[in-house]
């Protein structure tokens, strides 16, 4: 092995300035993003990859979005147009040929030395509030295959040519897609990212000069890979199985989906092995996950069980096999079946068993199960808005919790889903009803509904809201009614999802639990999202923070009592004589 031709300072220099171009990236789309999705919610992803496709920063991006896929994507661009010049740029989409699913709509660009050379490639991808699909909506859980889904696909087009678009696709993305004029200023948008991209990582190669930035990258891989053995050598050695269920969904059996990972340790060799293959056929609805989905979720699920400093990279990457079955709902989809939601809800359930079974290893490392999506309050809402008589189509990001408990820490309480991991932001209210004739009634976190733990999961959130002025619809995909979140080492489950809708006389009528519903003007949705499981006995949680929990009203005197044994006096103080029996009754 040859000597190492950075010093740490310099590799961290080198790190943060890498990291700096695809911040510069995402702030472009978050700045010039025209649909809420971007530049409310911040659903989208930028990362430099070597030539090749190896990742090699992702800065702040959706894990969901980048482990995996992006290696994958840039693998068909070449297959498909082996050959590449400055100022082309390709369109890629497509769960078949390497993307997430067919919403997050990426521009990949090759980046160049002034000799020709093609040294890194550049991606940005964007969640679409509308890619074409059938319905309004690009989580089509009931799609029972990719044409009745209807997304426009494109598996790795040609774009641009010589910095400039290919207007064919443009007009047929306008003509197809709902509110064009949106979707074409999205699509600036992300071109844009990658256009900033390659020139400020242009500019950084031509101060350091691109073979030494080429070197930086190969380096880099080797000590992240380093890193990650060493996290690895630090778990127990064993074969563990867990499983996470999926609620009966249209196109799923009436029991629902079990998923399940097998996984092994091995220290000895800095190893981590996830099989997936023992999983159920692909299956007529738009659940699939693709290829990218199914091992980035399993990696996600690795990584949230070990030391969270380990880079995330090609080189980290190297000690982890996920094993993969063709055909299979959580493996590699077979077209025509369709990966309309591949990004949330099985994939939670792959990265929910990995993390949950990794816990049961030895007390220290995995994680609880994060809570599952898609409440309405995080749905696709269309229609036609009244103050201007125009259509509209955007995911709202009203209100979502679902973290799960670590086991040195509470939960991040708005992670929304474990594929997201809190990236992803929560529009402000009055931002909301300004873009869309909508009112929010009620936003609240629900008390009693926390994973109880040693250290406790998210509770569930509620939101109330409905339209003005006119009907909306909304497409949602609500799992976690039949199985919530569970923790684990002896905690709690989180809170269930639910949803109602309530008429204009006041009745309540619970709805679907995925469905594209229509609402009318008066009538209001309530929305119930998942709370995360617990980690460890709520019996070992400090009684101190029990009774501020409770002070803050996020758990009734009843819970603290029986659940987690703390009992407080009038005046909230610790009733420390009564806590005390109470423990030491239940150890």
């Amino acid at each position: 092995m040859t000597s190492p031709s950075f010093n740490g300072a310099q590799m961290a220099v080198l790190r943060s300035r890498l990291d700096g171009v695809v911040r510069a990236m995402s702030n472009t789309l978050l700045r010039t993003g025209r649909s809420g999705v971007l530049n409310r919610a911040r659903d989208f992803s930028c990362c430099i990859l070597t030539h090749d496709g190896e990742l090699i920063t992702a800065a702040d991006s959706l894990p969901i979005h980048v482990l995996s896929g992006p290696d994958l994507m840039v693998k068909s661009v070449k297959d498909f147009h082996p050959v590449q010049k400055p100022g082309d740029a390709f369109l890629h989409n497509s769960p078949y040929h390497g993307c997430s699913h067919p919403a997050d709509l990426s521009v990949i660009a090759p980046v160049f030395d002034p000799e020709g050379r093609h040294r890194f490639t550049l991606l940005a991808k964007a969640h679409q509030a509308d890619i074409g699909n059938s319905q309004p909506t690009t989580y089509m859980g009931e799609a029972t295959d990719v044409y009745n889904e209807g997304a426009l696909i494109f598996p790795a087009v040609q774009v641009q040519r010589d910095w400039q678009d290919i207007d064919d696709i443009i007009r047929m993305c306008k003509v197809r897609i709902r509110v064009p004029h949106q979707w074409h200023g999205d699509y600036l948008s992300t071109v844009g990212a990658v256009r900033v991209g390659e020139r400020n990582l242009t500019a950084l190669a031509e101060d350091i000069g691109w073979d030494r930035l080429e070197a930086f990258a190969g380096e880099w891989f080797d000590y992240s890979e380093a890193r990650m053995a060493e996290a690895i050598a630090a778990l127990p050695a064993g074969q563990v199985s867990g499983s996470s269920t999926h609620d009966p969904f249209p196109g799923l059996p009436a029991e629902g989906v079990e998923i399940t990972s097998h996984i092994t340790v091995d220290p000895a060799a800095g190893r981590v092995t996830v099989d997936l293959a023992d999983n159920p056929d692909c299956m007529p609805c738009g659940m699939n996950l693709s290829e990218a989905c199914a091992r980035t979720a399993a990696m996600i699920g690795v990584f949230n069980s070990i030391d969270y400093q380990v880079p995330k990279n090609a080189g980290s990457f190297r000690r982890i096999d996920v094993r993969l079955r063709e055909g299979c709902i959580a493996g590699i989809p077979i077209h025509p079946f369709s990966c309309s939601a591949a990004t949330t809800n099985i994939a939670d359930r792959v990265a929910n068993s990995v993390q949950t079974a990794l816990a049961g290893l030895q007390d220290g490392i995995g994680m609880a199960e994060v809570g599952a999506v898609i409440a309405p309050s995080a749905g696709v809402v269309s229609g036609i808005d009244p103050r201007s008589g125009k259509a509209f189509v955007n995911q709202v990001f009203l209100g979502m919790s679902g973290g799960a408990a670590s086991p040195v820490a509470d939960a991040w309480w708005t992670v929304g889903h474990v594929g997201n991991a809190g990236l992803c932001c929560i529009d402000g209210v009055e931002h909301a009803e300004i873009v869309q004739p909508i009112l929010v009634h009620r936003r609240a976190f629900v008390p009693d509904s926390e994973g109880a733990g040693r250290t406790n999961g998210a509770p569930s959130t509620v939101i109330e809201f409905g339209p003005v002025g006119g009907a909306i619809d909304i497409g949602y995909l609500s799992d976690g009614h039949v199985n919530a979140p569970v923790g684990v080492r002896g905690g709690g489950s989180g809170g269930g999802a639910d949803q109602h809708i309530i008429h204009v006389d006041g009745s309540s009528e619970r709805l679907a639990a995925c469905a594209q519903v229509h609402v009318e003007d008066g009538e209001r949705v309530l929305a119930v999202s998942c709370g995360g499981g617990g980690y460890g006995s709520p019996f070992e949680r400090p009684a101190e923070t029990v009774l501020r929990d409770m002070a803050e009203g996020l758990i009734s005197a009843e819970r603290a009592r029986s659940i987690y044994g703390v009992v407080a006096l009038p005046d909230g103080r610790l009733d420390g004589f009564a806590t005390r029996q109470l423990r030491e009754h239940h150890s």
